[in-house]
């Protein structure tokens, strides 16, 4: 199917998403803003935070849903109300607060495959990218979902990110991480085990990370990079024997230049939204360099500071296994990278819970996540500059 995408990230219900608002909202958008019911400006991008290569470009809006009735991955995990653990494991297992709960069982436990259970009473946000600890492996979610609440135990699609390990325990904690966007694109749009695998072993997938004939780089065709692929596998090792993602990227090597930089972001990024005005931060887009690579906007200020703390350090991770360049993209830059892109649709839904849109044109990918209940919510927009 061809159509053109609404990349509707200005919270607006499914019922609104029709007719003369699609062509509103794309004119809208090529001046840097979203576009809310009547056609009014919903959404706007402010000048950039830069430090090094990596460029934030906030979204704000003076418009957000009320998005307090959802929880997280991690806060339902923390809480006990959600409860993952691998297909096949012991038939019965106890949650935080000591309850039994029955888990259905299976042949055997799948690298690709976990059981999810949903025991609190909002419904259930997932993105793709976000990691649960334990289990006989590391996982992450393979793709943006909502579970409803009291939900039967639901296959969870998911990629690992320990590859050397299977044993131990089939229940899993939150892993308070977003692996950094190569990963995520390759768990998100490729879907393939492999390509999730390189992209952790290689730091990132992209192609600028290569310079063609070995110029000003190593010696190997690629610059000096903080997190190389040589750099990984000195720590794997050393520190991370069994591959795993999270041990790899809050190792002492890596983590010693990812948190200083996270740091100074994050006090860029106060100083710059301080002055906003009947405003809030709804996302950003990120660029490395003079390549704007990656957005995350959300349907509220609320939603979006619940992930900030763990995207950011995902996106410093991708900007140290990039090379520093001297180009800059400008704020027209980013507001053409979020413009809607024509191209082929897919569409996933589950009945009363969500609709998860994705739309590819070329080397660019958008995936929207609509909640269909308690009301209808634009949830997650992401917008992908694919890096291979």
């Amino acid at each position: 199917m061809i159509r053109r995408s609404p990349f509707s990230f200005a919270f607006i219900g499914a019922a609104l998403l029709a007719g003369s608002l699609f062509a509103a909202r794309a004119s809208n958008s090529a001046k840097g803003g979203g576009t809310a019911p009547g056609g009014a400006s919903a959404w706007r991008l402010i000048e950039p935070i830069q430090y090094e290569n990596l460029l934030i470009f906030p979204v704000v809006s003076s418009q957000s849903a009320d998005t307090a009735g959802f929880a997280t991955l991690d806060e339902a995990l923390g809480s006990g109300e959600a409860l993952v653990t691998e297909g096949g494991a012991n038939t019965i297992r106890r949650s935080r607060d000591g309850r039994p709960v029955s888990i259905p069982q299976q042949q055997g436990a799948s690298v690709n495959q976990l059981v999810l259970i949903n025991r609190g009473s909002k419904p259930l946000v997932l993105l793709a990218g976000e990691m649960v600890s334990g289990g006989k492996q590391d996982r992450i979610i393979s793709k943006d979902r909502i579970v409803p609440p009291g939900a039967e135990h639901i296959p969870l699609d998911v990629f690992c990110v320990e590859q050397s390990r299977w044993s131990s325990g089939g229940q899993f904690s939150a892993g308070k991480l977003m692996v950094h966007p190569s990963v995520r694109e390759k768990a998100a749009v490729d879907k393939e085990q492999t390509k999730v695998w390189a992209a952790v072993r290689n730091g990132t997938t992209s192609d600028t990370a290569v310079v063609p004939g070995g110029g000003g780089g190593s010696g190997d065709g690629r610059a000096l990079l903080m997190v190389s692929p040589s750099v990984i596998s000195g720590v794997v090792a050393t520190e991370a024997q069994t591959g795993a993602y999270q041990k790899i990227y809050k190792s002492r090597r890596v983590n010693s230049a990812v948190e200083p930089f996270v740091e100074e972001i994050q006090r860029r990024f106060a100083r710059r939204v301080a002055g906003l005005k009947g405003e809030f931060v709804v996302g950003v887009v990120i660029a490395y360099g003079g390549e704007l690579a990656w957005s995350d906007i959300f349907a509220s200020g609320e939603m979006f500071g619940r992930y900030w703390q763990k995207l950011l350090p995902s996106y410093v991770v991708e900007a140290l296994a990039r090379p520093q360049t001297k180009e800059q993209a400008s704020l027209d830059d980013a507001r053409e990278f979020l413009r809607p892109l024509t191209g082929h649709e897919t569409v996933e839904s589950e009945p009363g819970a969500y609709k998860l849109t994705q739309v590819s044109q070329g080397r660019y990918v958008e995936i929207e996540l609509e909640a269909l209940r308690p009301a209808n919510i634009m949830l997650h927009a992401l917008k992908i500059h694919r890096t291979s």
